[in-house]
């Protein structure tokens, strides 16, 4: 019994944490929140790289089609439990900003690529999502674990990154400074 226990208990800490393989990188990129929007014109990140990529809807989302807007870029699959958990953020998130801000859901499913339109549906997505290809995530690094979002200004540049689940609060404070809001 003691075996089935620990087995157990085991393949759960496995699933909540698979995610996200290092909180560390989530606290650095925390940290760096107000350097970034302070010296926005001074980034190391440079400039988001573009994509292509296609829509649950089979149409093409493309970031330069966003140009002159704030954009959250969030790499995310079905089965991963702080994606899932992130999602009403940024289903909020895109209702309270209107089109002050567009956020673009990449689905990084691959076996269950036929559960993200049910997912999508159910869970009231009111953003764009697109199915991930080799070329974005090479472009935005790798994408080493989900959830991983980028908050990419008016011009283009990335501001901030996360990796793994973050609070509703980081984004809308990033937000506000890049918006000027108060």
């Amino acid at each position: 019994m003691n075996n089935i226990l620990t087995s157990g208990f085991i393949v759960f800490s496995l699933i909540l944490c698979s995610c996200n393989k290092d909180t560390s990188s989530e606290d650095k990129s925390r940290g760096n929140i107000e350097q970034n929007i302070s010296n926005e014109n001074d980034l190391n990140e440079g400039p988001a790289p573009d994509f292509n990529v296609t829509s649950i809807e089979n149409k093409s989302i493309r970031l330069s089609d966003y140009k002159g807007k704030v954009v959250i870029v969030d790499f995310w699959a079905t089965w991963c439990p702080p994606c899932r958990r992130g999602i009403p953020d940024l289903i909020d998130i895109q209702k309270e900003y209107g089109s002050d801000v567009v956020v673009i859901g990449i689905s990084m499913d691959t076996d269950s690529k036929n559960d993200v339109v049910p997912f999508v549906k159910e869970n009231g997505i009111n953003y764009h999502v697109g199915y991930a290809n080799p070329e974005v995530v090479q472009a935005y690094g790798g994408i080493e674990s989900i959830p991983t979002s980028f908050v990419i200004n008016k011009n283009g540049k990335i501001v901030d990154k996360h990796e793994g689940l973050v609070p509703k609060s980081d984004f809308t404070n990033v937000l506000n400074k890049l918006l000027h809001k108060s």
